[in-house]
């Protein structure tokens, strides 16, 4: 017996001595510090910036840190990123379509500094932008959603919930990041009438032109009221309004004038607006808070990867939120086609272009 233990001490010292791990050692994670780089609209507009920081903030622990920087203008993006790649931030996301420019640059030029980009592709189209397809950066990952999708159920959801037979939809600009939303909400008031023999019109969108109403920015609140009150001029009970925090105007509309309901974007607005619960009849949500908290996540762990991602129906990356106080006011049946749906556009039953 004693002549085991001094065998078992002799190899433990050896195994010591040479440097071998015996048993398996839990990998460290890596010290990040994670930097967002926000488009125009404040950090707490209710909707797509706020929920990019919503998203970091999640991320957050003692071997992680979180900031972002703001912008006021277009003008500010490429010196709000340079900013954070001299203050050393491991990895840094631009929030927002228009930030691709100046985060590609970045990325080029600072190879050892991870990046993202919400609602890009992830890849350099050439100084034009014209170039498809676009050339994968190794240290630049994409990341898109189909909100088509959902926004596609919002319209369906409009029409049958609709009393005036009028609904509608606006923009906050003209890009694809906005007008999928727009694009998928038209679509499915279209569904609707096919199936039911409807003539529910859809305002703000045409689907044939591909063009529509536009606040022509994220910050003019007076503007965006004024395209709301036409709206109901017009006869819309229903408004999706696709550009950020200027939601607000709609919904603040809707409360005062009691002539419509809001569909809320990129949050649930029932959660981050609660002022206007009564009078949202759901969101089109897209998850660019678990998008965001995922990729500082896989950079803490050391398995950033440049593949793009695509936020689905089917993978969670977008999805309809619940009707909250305004279920009582939808019927029964309506929901069930609704929740159907989603099913048929998840298994390619229903196309979603």
């Amino acid at each position: 017996m004693k002549k085991s233990l001094r065998y078992g001490a002799l190899l433990a010292a050896t195994t010591l001595a040479v440097g071998i791990t015996v048993a398996p050692m839990a990998t460290a994670a890596i010290k990040v510090k994670a930097c967002l780089a926000l488009d125009t609209g404040g950090v707490d507009d209710k909707s797509f910036n706020a929920a990019a920081w919503r998203g970091a903030q999640k991320a957050a622990s003692g071997s992680i840190s979180v900031k972002y920087l703001a912008a006021q203008s277009d003008a500010d993006y490429a010196p709000n990123i340079k900013k954070l790649v001299d203050e050393g931030c491991t990895v840094i996301i631009g929030v927002g379509f228009l930030i691709n420019g100046a985060i590609v640059d970045a990325a080029k030029a600072n190879p050892g500094t991870k990046f993202a980009i919400i609602d890009q592709d992830g890849t350099d189209h050439g100084p034009n932008g014209d170039q498809y397809p676009g050339k994968v950066l190794a240290n630049l990952k994409g990341v898109e959603f189909a909100t088509n999708q959902s926004a596609f159920q919002a319209g369906y959801l409009a029409a049958g919930f609709s009393k005036t037979g009028k609904v509608a939809t606006y923009g906050g600009l003209n890009i694809p990041p906005v007008t999928i939303f727009m694009d998928g909400f038209a679509k499915g008031v279209a569904q609707y009438n096919k199936i039911k023999g409807k003539k529910v019109v859809a305002l703000g969108w045409d689907i044939v032109k591909k063009d529509g109403t536009f606040v022509g920015g994220f910050s003019d609140q007076a503007k965006a009221l004024q395209i709301s009150k036409n709206f109901e001029q017009q006869g819309a009970d229903v408004i999706f309004p696709v550009a950020g925090g200027l939601g607000g105007a709609t919904a603040g509309q809707s409360l005062t004038g009691k002539k419509s309901v809001t569909i809320w974007v990129d949050s649930d607005g029932f959660v981050q607006a609660p002022q206007y619960r009564s009078v949202l009849l759901t969101s089109v949500v897209k998850g660019v808070d678990t998008s965001v908290t995922s990729v500082i996540k896989d950079v803490s762990i050391g398995k950033f990867s440049s593949k793009g991602y695509m936020g689905t129906l089917a993978n969670k990356g977008t999805y309809l939120a619940s009707y909250h106080d305004l279920a009582k006011k939808v019927p029964a049946k309506l929901q069930n086609e609704v929740r159907q749906l989603g099913v048929d556009i998840k298994t390619g039953k229903v196309k979603v272009d």
